[in-house]
């Protein structure tokens, strides 16, 4: 059953802002593939104040109850069971075509990033990115088994199956990237019943994908959507058999004492310069830390070069100011957009995280770090820090905008500075480094060349391969003969 909206389907171009007298959407609860009203509601807001949505909230009691109802629907299934590869292949369609929830695919769009305050460039080509990730989820999962866990067992032979951990997979999700949402695709392409927690500004791309997957025929009982508090999200952390948290440093500390959570952030992702500077490597830095508006996990926030820091620095400062501010329903936009209130307390934040450093960039804006919109929200320029030295703490500050530490760096100090970095590239031609960087566990994707920190293969890990902490393998034996 797809989940309701009031909204008409019609409306303005996207690079013009939408009349505050344009109908609320209502976003219900799915429980279990099933579209509930809540006593509980919240209304969603844009970046710019302007009203956009009424979404139900789940409360705690329900969530669990929720969880309940699904571990009922999940004991009377195969165990073995998953959806068909090619149910996921037409989600994926559904979700980059079809009018799902009563929203077109542009007006999907235009909400995501007038709530998330993501230029609506990236929605638009994370509809094509999501399609592709649903129709390649068979390929992945096969890709991911071990070999030898082949689940076809001879009689008279024992051998091993690739099985669940559990049957239940809680997501707190987030709001940055439309993307993000495709890592929790592998879950259900394993067969685990999801409950999904959106975060409180993007509940919209999780709420398309359930619906394209409930439209395509994956069964219900594998797929709830329960936006709410913190409460809520740790009653479905407790509640379940394992949990996929997003979150920086703060979720960590909120859940990584539970072994049954499987954290995905902070990115902290960098490069590593060593050589001259090219335009191809201006290119690959600005590229990594400027795409998708520098919101990914996997845009770069650090860049370390063994040659002068201060010259690289300003010139990287150079290509990212010109980055166009603009409302995000905009097809100008090119960086993110917060309340003006928001904007300023997270440049506080940088101001106060500095210890020495020196932006850069500053001498690009005139008026400041911050573009007022006029309309009471502002757009987030980019920041370049030059640190004198390759230990400065900036290195480990993430912001969600395009905001990046310069650093110095010597041959002779190694993999150390570059510890605890979820994708590295190593902008040199010496492979020596890259292997070095290979042989450092805390660095979880090398690549070498100019290849931007957010580039991925089909089949390529993320942070590791999720299905390796959702499944495992186990022996299993069949007689020759039964009793």
């Amino acid at each position: 059953m797809a989940p309701s909206s009031g909204l008409p389907s019609s409306g303005l171009p996207s690079s013009e802002p939408r009349p505050c007298e344009l109908p609320l959407y209502e976003l219900p609860l799915v429980r279990a593939g099933r579209a509930v009203r809540s006593a509980q509601t919240l209304a969603l807001a844009g970046v710019d104040g302007t009203p956009l949505a009424t979404v139900h909230q789940a409360p705690p009691l329900l969530a669990r109850l929720t969880v309940a109802e699904v571990r009922e629907h999940c004991a009377g299934q195969d165990p073995d069971s998953a959806p068909d590869p090619a149910l996921l292949r037409r989600a994926g369609r559904l979700f980059a075509t079809a009018t799902l929830g009563g929203l077109t695919p542009e007006r999907y769009c235009e909400l995501q990033a007038r709530a998330a305050g993501v230029p609506v460039s990236v929605a638009r080509h994370s509809l094509t990115d999501v399609a592709r990730t649903f129709a390649n989820a068979g390929a992945r999962i096969a890709a991911e088994c071990p070999p030898g866990a082949t689940g076809v067992i001879s009689p008279g032979e024992v051998s091993a199956v690739w099985a669940r951990r559990g049957e239940v997979l809680a997501v707190i999700a987030p709001s940055n990237n439309p993307g993000t949402h495709t890592q929790w695709l592998t879950a259900l392409a394993c067969g685990y019943a999801l409950l999904v927690r959106p975060g409180a500004r993007d509940p919209f791309t999780p709420a398309r994908m359930i619906d394209a997957l409930l439209r395509a025929g994956v069964p219900p009982h594998l797929l709830s959507l329960l936006p709410g508090s913190h409460a809520t999200g740790d009653a479905l952390v407790e509640a379940a058999d394992l949990s996929l948290v997003f979150g920086g440093d703060a979720a960590a500390r909120r859940y990584g004492h539970d072994r049954r959570v499987i954290l995905r952030g902070p990115g902290r992702s960098k490069l590593l310069h060593s050589g001259p500077v090219t335009d191809e490597v201006l290119d690959v830095i600005c590229d990594s830390v400027g795409h998708d508006a520098g919101m990914r996990c996997t845009n770069a926030t650090a860049v370390f070069t063994d040659g002068d820091p201060r010259a690289l620095a300003r010139a990287v400062a150079a290509r990212l100011a010109p980055l166009t501010p603009a409302p995000p329903q905009s097809d100008e936009a090119r960086l993110p957009v917060l309340p003006l209130a928001e904007a300023r307390a997270l440049r506080e934040h940088l101001t106060r995280r500095l210890d020495g450093a020196v932006d850069v960039a500053a001498a690009h804006y005139p008026d400041g770090p911050l573009a007022d919109l006029g309309d009471g929200s502002a757009a987030l320029r980019p920041a370049v820090l030059l640190c004198e030295r390759a230990d400065h703490p900036g290195a480990r500050v993430e912001l969600s905008f395009p905001c990046v530490w310069v650093l110095p760096w010597r041959r002779s100090q190694g993999m150390a500075p570059l510890r605890d970095t979820l994708a590295l590239t190593v902008l040199s031609d010496d492979p020596a480094l890259a292997r070095e960087a290979l042989r450092e566990r805390s660095i979880r994707k090398v690549l070498f060349g100019p290849v931007p920190t957010w580039s991925a293969g089909e089949v390529s890990p993320h942070d590791g391969y999720l299905s390796h902490e959702l499944m495992e393998a186990r022996g299993y034996g069949v007689a020759d003969r039964l009793l």
